[in-house]
C-alpha cells in the first residue's frame, strides 16, 4: 500500500487516485531563462522517481511538466542580449534537455509552454471575471483573493495576517494588496497577445492552472514542485482553479525540500547556487543523481563536493561487485546450499517496495540493495575459500531483481565497464598492464611488477592476486 505525505493535509496519507488504474500529475516546470541549477536538479529527479515507481507499480500516468517561457526574467534577458524572448527560451529549453538526459530523466508525457496555451488562458481569466473573482484595471486583471473563502488552505496560512503583512504600494491600482495579476498590459519592448483587456500577456499563476487542467481535468491526483511554490503560486493555483470550476482542484499536494549550502537555501538570486554543468564537469550525471536520492525527498540536502566524492564511492563499490559477478563462474546445479543468502535475495524487492512504499524512500531503498550486496559478497568470499563455484541463482536472481530496482531508481543501469570508461578509466590499458605485470612476475622481474602495480594504484585500481589469477577493483 503506498503512502504519501500531503503537504495540504500535513500528514501520511494512503494514495487512492481518482481513477483505478491511472494517475493524473502536474508538476511545475522551470522558467527558461538559464542554465539549471542543481535545485532543479533536485526537483526533477523526484518527480522522476515518484513517475516511475507509479508506473511500476502498474498505473497509466499521465505526467505533465511545464515551461514557463514568458516571464520577467526572460524579457530582461532578451533586452540583455537584444534578442527575442522566444530565442531566450528556445536556447535554454534545449539546454534544459542536455541536463535532464545527462541525469537520467524520462520525459514527461505531455510539456507544454505557457506561450502555446494562451487560449486557455484567457478564457481561465474570462471565467473568473464573469464569475466576480477577478477585476480589470487599466488593461491589467487581477484576482479577488478575498472573495475565495478558502485562501490559505495549502500554506495553512492565515488571510488577516497576510493582509496586515502585505506591503502598500501608494501607486497600485489593486483592490486589496494581497491581490494577484491574471493578465498584464504589456510595457514597451514586451511580447504581447491581444486579448479582451487590450494587448498583454499572463500571470505567472494562472498558466499552470489552464494547462493542467487542459491535459488533466478540472480535478486531478497529484500537483508538485519544490517547497517554495507552496506559497503563493500553488495557493493561488487552488483560488483561481476552484473559483473557476467549482471543484476541487488536486487531490495530493507534494513537495521536495531545498538544496542548501551552508544551511542557506540554494538560488540564483542569492548567488550561492552550482548549475547542473558545473556538476557534470567534475562527475558523472549517475552520481548526481544517486546523491540526490541519499537524502529523503522531503528533507533538505546540504550540498557538498565531499557528498558527491561518498556517491561516487558508494557506486563504484557496487559496479565492482557487478565486475565480481561478470568475472566469476557460476555453477548451474540446482541443489547447492544457499543459506540466508536466498533469503535476503528473495525478499529484496519486497523490502524494496516497502520503503518506496513509505513516501518514496529513496535512501532506505538504496540502503536494502547494499544490505544485499554485503551478503552476496560474503557468500562469494566464502565459495572462493571452499573453491567451490557459487550457484548461477545467486547471480539471475540479483541481476533480475536489480534491473526492476534500477528502472525505478534511475542508477545501477550499466556494464562495469561501461561505469568505468565513463569515469576516464581505460580497461583496455587496466587489462593490458595486468598482463605485463604478470608476465614480469613470471620472469621474476619484481621491480617492474611492482611499478606496474603502484601505476596502477595511482589510477585508483586495486589489484588482487588470487588462486592464480589477478583481479581488478577501482578504489572506493
Amino acid at each position: 500500500m503506498l503512502k504519501i505525505f500531503d503537504t495540504a493535509k500535513r500528514d501520511i496519507v494512503e494514495f487512492k487516485p481518482l481513477s483505478k488504474n491511472k494517475v493524473g500529475m502536474y508538476v511545475c516546470g522551470v522558467t527558461v531563462y538559464d542554465n539549471c541549477h542543481i535545485g532543479h536538479a533536485r526537483s526533477a529527479v523526484n518527480f522522476d522517481i515518484i513517475f516511475r515507481y507509479l508506473q511500476y507499480k502498474g498505473y497509466d500516468v499521465i505526467f505533465v511538466k511545464n515551461f514557463t517561457d514568458v516571464d520577467d526574467k526572460i524579457i530582461k534577458k532578451a533586452n540583455e542580449e537584444n534578442v527575442s524572448c522566444e530565442e531566450i527560451s528556445t536556447k535554454y529549453i534545449e539546454e534544459y534537455y542536455k541536463d535532464m538526459d545527462a541525469i537520467g530523466i524520462k520525459r514527461p508525457v505531455y510539456e507544454p509552454k505557457a506561450t502555446q496555451h494562451i487560449k486557455e488562458i484567457i478564457e481561465l481569466v474570462k471565467t473568473l471575471i464573469d464569475k466576480g473573482y477577478a477585476y480589470e484595471i487599466e488593461g491589467d486583471v487581477y484576482y479577488r483573493v478575498e472573495k475565495f473563502k478558502d485562501y490559505g488552505k495549502l500554506s495553512h496560512k492565515n488571510i488577516d495576517e497576510l493582509k496586515s503583512g502585505a506591503r502598500i504600494d501608494i501607486n497600485d491600482k489593486k483592490e486589496n494588496p494581497l491581490d494577484f495579476a491574471l493578465w498584464k498590459k504589456s510595457k514597451e519592448g514586451e511580447p504581447f497577445w491581444e486579448s479582451p483587456w487590450g494587448l498583454g500577456r499572463p500571470g505567472w499563476h494562472i498558466e499552470c492552472s489552464a494547462m493542467s487542467m487542459k491535459y488533466l481535468g478540472e480535478t486531478f491526483d497529484i500537483h508538485g514542485g519544490g517547497e517554495d511554490l507552496i506559497f503563493p503560486h500553488h495557493e493561488n493555483e487552488i483560488a483561481q482553479s476552484e473559483a473557476a470550476s467549482g471543484k476541487e482542484f488536486v487531490k495530493y499536494w507534494m513537495h521536495n525540500a531545498f538544496v542548501k549550502i551552508n544551511k542557506e537555501k540554494m538560488s540564483k538570486s542569492l548567488g550561492n547556487f552550482f548549475t547542473i554543468k558545473d556538476i557534470l564537469k567534475q562527475f558523472k550525471g549517475e552520481t548526481l543523481r544517486y546523491f540526490l536520492l541519499l537524502t529523503h525527498y522531503r528533507s533538505p540536502i546540504d550540498f557538498s563536493f565531499d557528498g558527491l566524492n561518498s556517491a561516487k564511492e558508494a557506486l563504484n563499490r557496487y559496479y565492482n561487485f557487478i565486475k565480481r559477478l561478470e568475472e566469476t563462474e557460476f555453477s548451474d546445479e540446482k541443489e547447492l546450499d544457499l543459506g540466508a543468502i536466498k533469503d535476503d535475495l528473495d525478499n529484496l524487492i519486497s523490502r524494496f517496495e516497502e520503503a518506496m512504499d513509505d513516501d518514496f524512500n529513496t535512501p532506505k531503498a538504496i540502503g536494502e540493495v547494499f544490505k544485499v550486496l554485503k551478503s552476496l559478497n560474503v557468500y562469494l568470499d566464502e565459495c572462493e575459500r571452499k573453491q567451490i563455484k557459487p550457484s548461477l541463482y545467486v547471480k539471475d536472481k540479483f541481476l533480475s531483481s536489480m534491473g526492476k530496482i534500477s528502472d525505478v531508481l534511475g542508477v545501477f543501469k550499466t556494464t562495469s565497464k561501461d561505469w568505468f570508461f565513463k569515469d576516464g578509466i581505460d580497461v583496455n590499458y587496466i587489462e593490458q598492464k595486468i598482463e605485463e605485470r604478470n608476465r614480469a612476475r613470471k620472469e621474476r622481474d619484481f621491480k617492474k611488477a611492482d611499478a606496474i602495480r603502484d601505476e596502477l594504484l595511482k589510477m585508483g585500481v586495486i589489484l588482487e592476486d588470487t588462486a592464480g589469477t589477478t583481479k581488478w577493483k577501482i578504489k572506493s
